[in-house]
């Protein structure tokens, strides 16, 4: 489609009949996003334009400012795409935020969802988001020094919750479906039409013996291999490559340990990322959490950062000073640490490399290469570091002193080891080193509570930067640090306005480029609200209720 004639400086106010200072006061939050939010939409707009859409076609697009702002508008109100649509052609707030003059023609809601995935295609899934963080930036509300905290949240997918039973029938039958089409011309083999019939025609009922469910499951299997076994021989290749035929594939693999010459056999538990429901394959299983606190879902993580401005305490009434900087969203099975280097890396594109004064996290964020990693980026790490694993009540890692440097070790008894090894692992290059102490065991009162059942001597294997994890588990039982610790506790707040007032608790789309777009979207929201609250609480200091005067232009 080709961009349609942009006017850089439309009517700030609608031409209706309406009074704008008495219903559209200088606090109203559509006024302030006519005012400060629209220039950026504008900004956002000169750089989709030339990526996303042709300059003459033939055939005019439709705005991509509207489409762009009533995208973030129905996120701020939290309202779905038919509603959106009308919203725009009808509402006098949202025909101000977007400088409308109320007499353009209105676009059917589909038009959202296609221009949602025109951003997907053309990568620009983050212009507004990004767009909006350096408006934010120039206008000095994000230091771009600041400390910045950081943590994850679940997120549920658009799917329903399957049995392992269903998943596998469930992909059996979109296989079938697409084999159907796919692999007309060569007929269909003796078994098709008993699969057909009992996987596309019926629905299972999963209220059955648990012995019969499990014969179903053997019996699914086995027509899923028949079923690939055909396809892969067939001389089209490209119908085996087909997505719901490579889903099958993958699903059977997930379930089943497969054997040439054996029957399948069904693995006790999946692996971590296996498939729960075939219409949504990236939405994965996680758990988080311990005892009555584990919570379980199938879905994605995201990782939430906001800054951390604590120089002056917020005054009676005053909006929070914090900004949401990065929102990635990641496969559930990812660890946090990997989500965090995910963030790492676009706070470093973002400020030039420059990394915050410190960070403040959990503890699954806390590992002792990672806090090495910190410090040598000319930052901290604050956040709790997990403690040892300790066996039947016995002395553990955190109870010896540990100096890597000079290759020794102090026991909890005060008996030191110079009996170092270097270990090196072959498949990852982790560098290890082992103490021993030998002859120091025989005689030692502490035996007991250091040495498990047959053994001799005690030994320790600790990583290369276990110094930085022993100073800070000294480190986190001080007050101090236990104050400082508490700067993250904040973002919890920040995490469940996400999800309670934009609904980033719940996926709106499928697949993660949809899911990813829709967060980055709320966070856009979530910053945007925040400025708006903040404008107008500096507007009734300012005026003290005074009206104010439109500006012109």
């Amino acid at each position: 489609m080709s961009v349609p004639v942009f006017d850089p400086a439309p009517p700030v106010a609608p031409s209706w009949t309406i009074d704008l200072e008495e219903k559209f006061p200088a606090t109203n939050r559509f006024r302030i996003f006519s005012e400060k939010i629209y220039p950026i939409l504008a900004k956002a707009r000169n750089t989709l334009a030339p990526v996303a859409y042709c300059l003459d076609n033939g055939r005019k697009a439709i705005e991509p400012l509207w489409l762009l702002g009533a995208t973030v508008l129905q996120f701020l109100e939290r309202v779905p795409d038919r509603q959106a649509a009308e919203m725009i052609s009808a509402h006098a707030g949202w025909n101000l935020a977007l400088r409308r003059t109320g007499k353009e023609k209105p676009f059917e809601f589909s038009a959202l969802h296609y221009f949602r995935d025109r951003l997907i295609q053309h990568e620009q899934s983050d212009l507004i988001f990004k767009e909006v963080r350096e408006t934010l930036i120039e206008a000095g509300l994000i230091p771009p020094k600041s400390a910045r905290r950081l943590d994850s949240t679940q997120m549920w997918g658009l799917v329903k919750q399957m049995s392992r039973l269903e998943c596998m029938q469930e992909s059996l039958r979109l296989a079938l479906e697409e084999v159907a089409e796919t692999a007309q011309a060569f007929g269909k083999p003796p078994f098709w039409s008993g699969l057909w019939e009992s996987y596309v025609q019926n629905s299972g009922d999963y209220r059955l013996p648990a012995k019969v469910l499990r014969q179903r499951m053997d019996q699914a299997a086995a027509d899923a291999l028949r079923l690939l076994g055909w396809v892969k021989k067939l001389s089209d290749s490209s119908i085996a490559q087909g997505p719901k035929v490579r889903l099958l594939e993958q699903v059977l693999g997930e379930q089943f340990e497969l054997s040439e010459g054996q029957a399948p056999r069904q693995w006790e538990a999946q692996p971590t990322g296996a498939v729960h429901n075939p219409h949504e394959p990236q939405a994965q299983w996680a758990a988080k959490g311990q005892g009555q606190n584990r919570k379980e879902h199938v879905g994605y993580k995201v990782q939430v950062a906001e800054t951390v401005v604590s120089e002056q305490p917020v005054a009676r009434g005053e909006p929070t000073r914090n900004f949401i900087t990065q929102i990635i969203t990641q496969p559930a099975s990812q660890s946090d640490e990997k989500g965090m280097e995910l963030v790492e890396e676009d706070h470093a594109a973002q400020s030039g490399g420059q990394p915050p004064a410190q960070w403040y996290v959990d503890a699954a964020y806390v590992s002792a290469q990672k806090i090495a990693e910190v410090q040598a980026q000319g930052s901290q790490l604050i956040g709790p570091a997990q403690p040892a694993p300790r066996k039947e009540g016995r002395y553990c890692a955190e109870d010896f002193t540990v100096q890597i440097q000079e290759r020794h070790a102090v026991c909890p008894a005060g008996k030191t080891s110079t009996q170092c090894s270097h270990l090196e692992a072959q498949k990852n290059g982790r560098v290890h080193y082992r103490f021993e102490w030998s002859t120091h065991c025989h005689e030692c009162s502490l035996r007991e509570k250091c040495l498990g059942q047959g053994q001799k001597h005690r030994t320790l294997v600790v990583g290369q930067y276990h110094e930085y994890l022993q100073a800070r588990r000294l480190e986190q039982k001080t007050a101090e640090f236990q104050d400082q610790c508490e700067l993250r506790n904040a973002l919890e707040g920040t995490v469940s306005e996400l999800k309670r007032g934009h609904g980033m608790g719940r996926a709106r789309y499928r697949g993660l480029a949809k899911v990813s777009l829709q967060n980055l979207v709320t966070g856009a929201a979530c910053n945007i609200k925040r400025w708006i609250r903040r404008a107008q609480w500096e507007a009734r200091q300012l005026c003290q209720g005074a009206p104010l005067v439109l500006p012109s232009g």
